[in-house]
Formats: structure tokens, sequence, C-alpha cells
């Protein structure tokens, strides 16, 4: 009967456990996420984007339409300037000249008809065979004839200079980037010249065009240096200066960017044009420093970590005041034989209506320009918060100094905080007691 009893009793508390713990699987725990203070180097920078090209570049053309005949250069072909790289079928231009030639036969024929007009004109005139409008027409035959003489001239020189211009030559020394024409290929010149090298100066001194932001551009400067890395080589690091930041300034998507150019030295010729360069602007430096992850400046508290800061801060406060009120005391009795005296109106309420206007700011001190806030769990195990001054940051971490507690690297400092289910899984046994954060959430949570 006995052994019924106590069956009956231990699956009555099975059942309640159970109940119990169901009714409790939604129940969460939470625990602070932390980070560390570490000491070390930190650099402020700008990032951008740009691409790499040759500082001079020249796009060779040709002045004339024609059927390209020679090409005499190919790409990564180094070349002088003077040097022959192409050639226009000539054949339509020879004849150009021929014509030209001919017609300049043909005016220089007829002003010397002209001329020998004129003359027997004149002798006639002055023994008054001709008359006057006769003799000026014939002087103004003549002079026709001499401008006829000039454009035939000019047109043969013309017709000359085209037909040089079929032999295309290098205008630079440098290396040829782009061919864009094949043997065979008809080019027209009638609109626009048509490009058919692109020809750069010198490989080994090349810039960077990098795109910054017009909040970023301020910090920018001439002589500034500026690291970049290139996908060719994404373990490598190199190095150039700012030459010029150009004020034209480009919109896209409502974002107005600059264009900043920074020379770069390429003597082994690695680096090669195109290419797309991540950069980054050295802003500042500092060095043996204190830092920390940027997400414990950014943590906000909860309210109910702020009351529990606020409680014991005017706990502290109230029994500093109680001490010095004690001492106060003390010395009264001594001087007035044994009479305190009391405190003037409105003095208990002081302290504490203090407090509770420097409390009234915790998560708030983050907000003003070089203040931030640090919250950590003490010695003691408690609550605390730490204001900071910060300085310069790297994107990652940020530099600071300890205002009214000493940091040390090392000092873990909370950026977070993660919630979890203590009934994720059924299988858990509801007897088992749950192992809590030994740096939890704080007490009053």
């Amino acid at each position: 009967m006995k052994k019924g009893l106590a069956l009956v009793a231990l699956v009555a508390v099975v059942i309640a456990a159970i109940v119990s713990f169901a009714r409790s699987g939604g129940a969460e725990t939470s625990s602070y996420r932390f980070v560390t203070i570490e000491r070390g180097d930190l650099e402020a920078v700008v990032a951008s984007t740009g691409s790499l090209s040759a500082v001079t570049t020249v796009q060779v053309g040709t002045q004339v339409s024609g059927q390209v005949a020679e090409i005499y250069v190919d790409f990564n072909d180094r070349v002088s300037r003077g040097q022959l790289i192409a050639r226009i079928d000539p054949r339509v231009l020879q004849q150009a000249v021929r014509d030209a030639e001919a017609n300049l036969e043909r005016v220089q024929a007829d002003v010397a008809q002209r001329e020998r007009e004129f003359e027997r004109t004149k002798l006639l005139h002055e023994s008054q065979g001709v008359t006057d409008s006769e003799f000026d027409a014939s002087g103004y035959n003549l002079a026709v004839a001499q401008a006829n003489l000039k454009s035939a001239l000019v047109s043969l020189e013309r017709a000359q200079n085209n037909l040089a211009y079929t032999d295309i030559y290098a205008p630079i020394d440098g290396v040829v980037i782009e061919r864009n024409v094949d043997v065979g290929q008809t080019v027209a010149a009638s609109l626009s010249a048509p490009q058919l090298f692109l020809i750069a100066n010198d490989l080994s001194e090349m810039e960077i065009l990098a795109s910054v932001d017009e909040s970023d551009i301020g910090r920018i400067q001439e002589g500034q240096t500026a690291r970049f890395t290139v996908q060719a080589y994404p373990d490598e690091t190199f190095e150039g200066a700012v030459r010029q930041v150009r004020l034209q300034s480009t919109t896209q998507e409502n974002v107005v960017n600059y264009t900043v150019v920074i020379d770069v030295q390429n003597p082994d010729g690695r680096l090669l044009p195109g290419m797309t360069a991540t950069v980054d602007f050295l802003i500042d430096t500092a060095t043996d420093v204190l830092m920390v992850p940027n997400a414990a400046l950014r943590f906000r508290p909860s309210m109910e970590m702020m009351a529990e800061v606020r409680e014991r801060m005017q706990a502290r406060f109230q029994g500093a005041r109680e001490g010095e009120r004690a001492a106060e005391g003390e010395d009264a009795d001594e001087q007035t034989g044994g009479e305190a005296t009391r405190p003037t109106e409105g003095e208990s309420g002081s302290g504490a209506g203090g407090f509770g206007t420097r409390a009234g700011g915790f998560g708030q001190g983050g907000s003003r320009p070089g203040v931030g806030q640090l919250w950590y769990v003490d010695d003691e195990g408690y609550l605390s918060v730490a204001r900071v001054r910060i300085g310069i940051t790297d994107g990652q971490s940020t530099l600071i100094e300890g205002r009214n507690v000493e940091l040390e690297a090392g000092m873990e400092v909370i950026a977070g905080i993660t919630t979890s289910s203590q009934a994720s899984n059924m299988s858990t046994n509801p007897f088992q007691q749950q192992q809590g954060d030994r740096r939890g959430p704080p007490r009053g949570f």
C-alpha cells in the first residue's frame, strides 16, 4: 500500500514537472557578448576605388580616308617618336596630286597668255589703238589668271599633304596599348578622325583616378599618402601620393563625387592600365594606444541595465553623504557641546537629484562628439559603465581614453546582448539545472 502511494506521488511530481517545463518552454535567458580592449597602432583612412592608367596617352588617328594597306606595329610594341606604324592606300591621293599638278600647269599657261595679251593691249592703248575699257578688261583678265594660279598652287599643296598623311607615324615614345584596325579595313575621316592606335607614353609612371564622396573630400590634400591594392596582387600593398583634387564633380544617383589623381611609381611594370585599385587615403595615425571595436561604442543598454547602475550609484552616493554628515555631526558635537546641526532645507534632496541628473545620461553620452560609453562587468560581478574620450577610427576600431575608469589592454567590454531559449530541445531533462553564463545578465533582469 505504501509502495503504491509512493509511486502515485512520484508520478504526480513527474507530471507536474513536465507541465511546468512545457509552460516555460519559451522562456529565454540573456547573456552579454564581450569584446576586448587592445593596445596597438591605429590609422584613420578614407576608402575609395579607382582605375590605373598611364599618365600620358595619345590617340593616333588618320586625317584621310582610305583602306589600310600596311600595319607595322602590334599590341605592347614599343615605338619611338616619328616611327612609321601604319600606311593608308595612297593610290587615290596620288591621283589627286597628279590632277592638281595638271591643273597648275593649265593655270600657268593661262597666266602666260593673259600677260602677253595685257602687254599688247598696253602698247595699243598708249598709241590710242584701243579704248580704255578694253585696256581695263585686259588687266582684269590677267589679275584673275594670277589668282587662279595661287589657288592651283594651294590645291596642289593640299593634295601633297593628304598624300603624306597616308603614312602614319608615332607622335610620342611609348607602348602601343590599343590597335583598332587591321590590314584591308577602310577608315573614313570625313566627320572625325578615327582612332587607329592608343599609345601610352611611359608605364613606369602611372596614375589612379579615384572617386571620393563629397563627405570625405575635405580630408584629402595634395601630397597625402595613399595605399592601394589590386586584384592581381591581393597580398601586396602599393603606395602613391595625391597629385591633384579636381574641382569638377560628378553626380550619380544623387551622390556627389570628386576625382582625386594619385601618382604611382611602376618601375617593374607589374601594374597595368585599366586595373581596378582599392585605395585607402591615410588621414591620421596613432601608435601604442588603447582601441576598442566599434561595436562596443555603438552598444545601447536596456532600461533594466541603466536602472541597475543608477540604483547602485545612488546607493553609493547616499552612503557617502551619510558618512560625510556623520563626520560633520561629530565635529559639531565637539564644537557645540553635542548639539548636531540640521541640514538646510533641500540639502538632503540635492544629492539624489544631482545623481538622477547624471544617471539619466546613461546611454546618451555616445551621441556627443568625441565622447562615448563602454559597459562592462566589474571584478565584483556588477554591471558598470565607463565614460571615454574617442579619437581616430579605421572603421573597425576606435582610439579611446578613459575619463572616470582606468582602462587597460585585455579588459572586456559589452558589445551586445544574446538571447537563447532554455527549452529549445524537448529532450532536455526538465530536472537538470540550467547552466548560466558566469557573466550573465545582472540582477534585476
